[in-house]
């Protein structure tokens, strides 16, 4: 970066030192390069000005002339609101402010005329634009016609920074005569791709005369967002691509033992893929870094034990890490018995292991008499050593914190092989951007004999139907989920209660045959073994329960699941509910019950869920509303660091940038050429940074 960019912003025309401080305190605005950075979310063709009785609510952001009238301040303290009506020759239209009353209140005059910019909305059946932006029609002349709108807070507001005084600053900037960014691609790339320059994009973004180059502005830059990711990611994989790894040359004894005598039933194909793949990557030299993915009783549990036996049998020690103590648990009990049947010790570590259990695990570990270590979190602690580890299974990995999977795969001088296991199906857009360092495979087929889950999204007014349902269900013979979003009734939030809704239920089923018992997080682990023992040996019917059984809960008799306050859920959540039930040859059901009021994307996320049981579609629907995550650092939730592209709107772009990304590495690896040093200078890749990706 040159010295003009990295220049103090107070330097730049029009700002100074007091708003300054205010730009570093609102929007972490330091230098001339961050406010170039600082795109807008929107533009206004100020060509087209709308009539009211044009509007509708499916409308974008309209411009409409008219006057103001009937000013008003309604409310008290901090519940103050300004209302106003805008007429113009066809109509009149509500308008109200919820901030910024006190100034609006001075600033704005009844029976003037104003050029208005706002969204038109519906709000008790009338229509009305919240927060529109007025201004006089003198205040437009000389302005272009195209403008650019940028995101603001309140406190800039207040201080008169707006749009308006952004746009003057960046034609300061473009006529500065120090002004220019340096071009990072080769001019192979920019003409293949038909992209503008580095420096037209940021002038164009900024201060664009027409659509055609807003359009080429947004070309470019989301071309560059998504190439300097995936040129990171294809590097940081063919840098773990030259890793040396343990070569497990033999599925021995151990391995087959397990598959012929332990199994009571027939892998699927798409398990004797995977398993092959996984062969093939233990055996190859290199360290082994795959990523499983498979929906909700696809069968990955039984792939990663016969993995893991395969480490086993070349004469290492292997961990499966789980994220709660539940899961933990049945692992460990699901396959201890099957081990110890062909001679391979397992333990189990969890927080709530005693330290005189502590102690002989510790031992074990180290003298290389265990040879399978399950557990949770408590696997990292810096007390627990092995021997020598080859093999690293983590289940459900998203729920684990980046620098926590670091933690376990260094326990060891050699680096051992890594398979991360995810039940959230990952969309293919995804997976190549945030796991694109990765292998993948995927367990797409479901184990035979079972039948499509029947999901149906009722309201408060079915109550009483669903519960006479559910009677019907357990008078079968069957059993019953009902989760609860939280344990203690909140004052701010209108979520059912669990205590509350236990209570209900046992007042309803109060004859002696009919079983309810409560299950959440606050519970001992003794006591959450317990009430799963009753549930597990038919003892109990219902279980009435927090997320604590969102994983890790294998129940095949259980057939229905009821999810309260099913809007409150995320839509990745709800599915892994549901796939607590749907594990047996009955039909199960899951029944998503709410309010009966819902906004319109609750009603939309919930529709996906009754129309698909595809966690693969889910999936997709799940990552245009919440965003993938950040790979780079440890962030887990949210966007990618992408401020103008997106991966689900601009797959054909991204796609292209990584096809540009490879062709880079495959020819240049070490960005030796003369064509690469600006794009190695960009890419900071001489300095070094710390691989959080490594450990996926």
């Amino acid at each position: 970066m040159n010295s003009f960019l990295k220049t103090p912003i107070e330097f730049l025309k029009g700002v100074g030192p007091q708003r300054a401080e205010l730009l570093q305190q609102e929007l972490g605005v330091f230098t001339f390069n961050d406010l170039l950075h600082y795109f807008p979310f929107r533009y206004v063709d100020r060509t087209k000005v709308h009539l009211i009785s044009e509007l509708s609510p499916d409308m974008p952001y309209v411009q409409l002339k008219g006057k103001l009238a009937n000013l008003k301040v309604q409310g008290v303290g901090g519940q103050q609101r300004l209302t106003a009506k805008f007429k113009d020759s066809s109509g009149s239209i509500d308008l109200i402010w919820f901030r910024g009353v006190k100034w609006l209140q001075t600033a704005l005059k009844s029976d003037q005329t104003y050029v208005l910019f706002g969204k038109p909305t519906v709000f008790n059946r009338k229509m009305n634009i919240a927060h529109p932006e007025l201004e006089s029609p003198e205040s437009q002349l000389g302005l272009p016609q195209f403008q650019p709108v940028y995101p603001n807070t309140e406190k800039l507001r207040n201080r008169k920074i707006d749009s308006k005084i952004y746009r003057k600053w960046f034609v300061h900037l473009f006529e500065n005569p120090g002004f220019q960014m340096g071009e990072y691609l080769p001019p192979d790339i920019l003409q293949r791709q038909q992209l503008i320059s580095r420096e037209l994009a940021f002038k164009w973004i900024h201060n664009p005369a027409s659509q055609k180059e807003m359009n080429a502005a947004l070309q470019r830059l989301k071309f560059d967002e998504f190439f300097v990711l995936q040129l990171s990611i294809l590097r940081l994989k063919t840098t773990r691509n030259a890793l040396p790894g343990l070569v497990f040359g033999k599925v021995g004894e151990f391995f087959n033992a397990f598959y012929e005598s332990q199994l009571s039933f027939e892998l699927t194909g798409a398990q004797k893929r995977v398993i092959k793949e996984i062969r093939n990557d233990l055996g190859s030299g290199q360290q082994m870094n795959r990523l499983l993915q498979g929906d909700v009783g696809s069968g990955k549990s039984i792939v990663a034990i016969l993995s893991l036996l395969i480490a086993i049998d070349n004469g290492y020690q292997a961990a499966l890490m789980a994220p709660t103590e539940i899961l933990a648990n049945q692992h460990y009990e699901g396959f201890k018995d099957k081990l110890e049947a062909i001679g391979v010790k397992a333990a189990l570590l969890t927080g709530s292991t005693k330290t005189a259990e502590r102690k002989v695990i510790f031992e074990g570990l180290e003298s290389g008499e265990i040879h399978l270590l399950i557990g949770t979190h408590a696997l990292i602690e810096d007390k627990v050593q092995f021997k020598n580890q080859g093999m690293v299974v983590i289940d459900e990995q998203h729920r684990f914190g980046v620098a926590q999977r670091a933690k376990l795969w260094s326990k060891s001088d050699k680096s051992p092989h890594v398979l991360v296991m995810t039940a959230t199906p990952i969309p293919r857009t995804l997976a190549m951007t945030v796991y694109g360092d990765l292998d993948v495979s995927k367990i797409d087929e479901m184990p035979g004999g079972r039948k499509p889950i029947i999901t149906a999204h009722r309201s408060e007014n079915h109550r009483l139907r669903v519960r006479g349902f559910i009677k019907e269900q357990v008078d079968a013979g069957r059993q019953v989920y009902i989760v609860f979003p939280l344990i203690e009734e909140s004052e701010t939030l209108d979520y059912k209660n669990l205590q509350e809704g236990f209570d209900h239920l046992v007042d309803y089923f109060k004859r002696p045959e009919y079983q309810v018992d409560m299950l959440h997080g606050r519970m001992k682990p003794e006591e959450k073994d317990a009430v799963m023992a009753r549930f597990k040996d038919r003892i109990s019917h219902i279980i009435v329960s927090t997320t604590v059984i969102e994983v890790g809960i294998n129940v095949p008799n259980a057939t229905v699941m009821v999810i309260e306050s099913a809007e409150k859920f995320g839509l990745a959540q709800l599915h892994q509910l549901r796939g607590r039930v749907g594990r047996g040859s009955e039909q199960s059901y899951c029944i998503l019950m709410t309010g009966n009021k819902l906004t319109k994307v609750a009603r939309k996320r919930l529709a996906a869920m009754v129309e698909t049981t595809d966690g693969f579609e889910i999936a997709e629907y799940d990552l245009k509303l919440r965003g993938p995550g950040d790979i780079e650092g440890t962030r887990q939730s949210g966007l990618l660091d992408l401020k103008l592209a997106s991966i689900t709107k601009d797959q054909d772009l991204l796609e292209r940038a990584r096809a540009e990304a490879f062709l880079v590495l495959q020819n240049d690896k070490n960005f030796e050429q003369p064509q690469h040093q600006r794009l190695k200078a960009h890419m900071k890749l001489s300095k070094g940074f710390v691989d959080w990706s490594r450990v996926s």
